[in-house]
């Protein structure tokens, strides 16, 4: 099985390319302790300073005085260095963009970025996990390698909801008061939920996106009350996945974007899909499959990744973690 390691240029690439991200990302994060403004208004011949938000809720700091004139001043001088700042950034960013893609950098779908960056704009990173064949993209970045392309080739796109933590506020008033439907409509508005497999949406070109959630789950398995949500299947042995350690890397897209992928640890990954292929109800070409996938996630650990020891995971069987070594 062959991994093509990536060549050097790429690789510089690819490092500005996610300091540029990761500056730009922390300064999206600093931006919102300006969010809204802070303005004077007159009450009974009285200045107060007001504190206002992006939902028009107000709030009085107090009579304007030395001290609230000197919270004012530190708010709009902190707010236009801010601001500058991120355009400043921005504009970096989209040149690494750019470069991204004449280089080839990346070739993660683009359908895969853009839900991770719907996701993450709506503050929903954490309770989503990439599982099953996508997430090689990130374990052949973190290793900065190729691999093979067969290996990658999949129309669906599987997410691991973590119902364990509550989505009530984002239904409620948030990105998802459309329901999770509602979030990929605004990537792609010909995504519908399957009549057949109401865990599965697809869009005009057949690409799917599939939630699905652990075994042991006996909470509700709905996104929201809407008709035309998701209802989110279990999945086996899910639970080992979730329990899983976690693994954080920027992927590229083929048009040049980014956007950072939560995933399993690749030791879980390849486990899981070792176990997966020894399942005989399984279809055998996806066995084979898996096996094959599992095999080149081992060779990047070994060769690319010393860093991950399978001692160490002990969420799976130890009859997995020997069979998976001896790959």
């Amino acid at each position: 099985m062959e991994i093509q390691d990536l060549p050097e240029d790429a690789i510089r690439q690819y490092i500005d390319s996610r300091q540029s991200f990761t500056a730009y990302d922390r300064a999206k994060v600093r931006a919102l302790a300006y969010r809204g403004g802070m303005v004077w208004k007159t009450v009974k011949g009285r200045d107060y300073l007001v504190r206002t938000t992006t939902k028009s809720a107000q709030t009085s700091l107090g009579v304007r005085s030395e001290a609230t004139e000197a919270i004012y001043l530190k708010f709009t001088e902190g707010k236009a260095a801010t601001t500058e700042s991120a355009r400043g950034l921005k504009v970096t960013l989209e040149r690494h963009q750019r470069l991204n893609r004449a280089l080839r950098i990346g070739r993660t779908p683009n359908i895969i970025i853009d839900v991770l960056a719907a996701l993450e704009s709506a503050g929903m990173t954490d309770y989503f996990t990439v599982v099953g064949t996508n997430a090689l993209y990130a374990y052949e970045t973190a290793a900065s390698a190729r691999i093979e392309e067969g290996l990658l080739a999949t129309r669906d796109f599987d997410l691991l909801w973590d119902n364990r933590k509550k989505l009530s506020l984002f239904l409620q008033e948030g990105p998802l008061i459309d329901g999770m439907i509602g979030l990929l409509k605004k990537i792609d508005r010909s995504f519908v939920i399957r009549e057949d497999q109401k865990y599965t949406a697809i869009n005009k070109n057949g690409y799917e996106v599939d939630f699905i959630r652990r075994n042991s789950d006996v909470n509700p398995a709905r996104f929201s009350a809407l008709d035309d949500d998701f209802w989110v299947v279990k999945a086996r042995n899910a639970d080992w996945l979730l329990s899983a350690p976690k693994f954080k890397e920027m992927v590229v897209g083929v048009n040049g974007q980014m956007a950072y992928m939560n995933t399993v640890d690749p030791r879980a990954f390849a486990l899981f899909k070792l176990w997966m292929a020894e399942q005989n109800d399984r279809e055998y070409g996806k066995r084979l499959r898996d096996a094959a996938q599992a095999k080149a996630v081992v060779s990047l650990i070994n060769e690319r990744l010393p860093q991950f020891s399978f001692d160490e995971i002990k969420i799976f069987p130890a009859s997995l973690v020997e069979k998976v070594e001896a790959l």
